[in-house]
């Protein structure tokens, strides 16, 4: 089911199976994706990590995610893209920036219970019929049905145990942090850039971040960076060195260092460890 007008905007809501589990790989740029597993399990491997869901578990993926293989039984899926819904402008209304989207972390994931994944089944049923409707404020009822979701999604995780007891304004810095964090780490690598978008000192942030996360900022930043280099090695035939500066190193020889410390071998090992694997 897809919704499409001539303003560009588009939401699909796919029931998917071992036919057409296809469907998956058929983003397009600046498009957001959840997958909610209906089934035992579900297989899917996202820029060379292989992750298992269980049932009623659900991922969220943006544009800079890349699904590379995925093995499912029953799943749904929901695609929108920027037009539709913008998650930036949005923020204040579904708290979803920089913890389900534009998330340093990897790959956000979140496990339904019983009751929570009936009120997902009550929301995806009556989206589904808003979907079939051709009737006034079309867009606007399946935009409240999205954030809906959404906001179910933002409940759920902020549950989770590491965000347990976290207060608001904690938790509005984590997700801010995040969200910068994918937007400029390109150019900066520097806790104290960071520090000062939020208006907060480095030391804030760490202390902070170690309470609530057990990780420090500049992991998160180093996490982020390496998601990006693994990316650019394993799907780009751009060199080393253009990779490198791409990710703002001045020389080839402080990057390769850096993957190496973080990865166990070199740029170039990993290059040729993931292509021999993929012939």
């Amino acid at each position: 089911m897809v919704f499409e007008n001539d303003s560009n905007e588009f939401l699909s809501l796919s029931e998917l199976d071992r036919e057409n589990q296809a469907h998956v790989f058929r983003a397009q740029k600046m498009d957001k994706t959840f997958i909610w597993n209906t089934a035992d399990s579900l297989a899917i491997t996202i820029d060379s990590v292989p992750y298992q869901l269980s049932k009623n578990e659900i991922i969220f993926l943006t544009e800079f995610h890349k699904i590379d293989h995925v093995q499912l039984s029953s799943a749904r899926m929901i695609r929108f893209n920027k037009p539709f819904f913008c998650m930036i402008d949005q923020d204040s209304q579904v708290g979803s920036k920089g913890l389900l989207f534009y998330s340093a972390r990897h790959v956000p994931r979140l496990v339904l219970n019983e009751s929570e994944a009936e009120d997902f089944e009550t929301s995806w049923k009556i989206f589904c019929k808003e979907m079939h409707k051709e009737s006034l404020l079309k867009k606007e009822m399946l935009e409240t049905m999205l954030k809906r979701m959404l906001i179910l999604s933002v409940r759920i995780l902020s549950k989770s145990t590491y965000l347990e007891g976290v207060e608001k304004k904690q938790l509005d810095i984590i997700r801010e942090f995040n969200y910068l964090v994918d937007s400029h780490f390109l150019q900066h690598h520097d806790v104290a850039f960071y520090a000062s978008k939020l208006n907060k000192s480095p030391k804030t942030l760490a202390n902070l971040f170690s309470t609530i996360l057990k990780r420090t900022p500049r992991e998160i930043i180093h996490d982020r960076i390496m998601i990006h280099a693994r990316r650019q090695l394993n799907y780009s035939n751009s060199s080393i060195k253009e990779i490198a500066y791409q990710l703002g190193y001045n020389d080839i020889q402080t990057f390769s260092r850096f993957f190496r410390n973080r990865e166990g071998i070199s740029p170039i090992q990993y290059r040729d460890k993931f292509t021999l694997q993929n012939k």
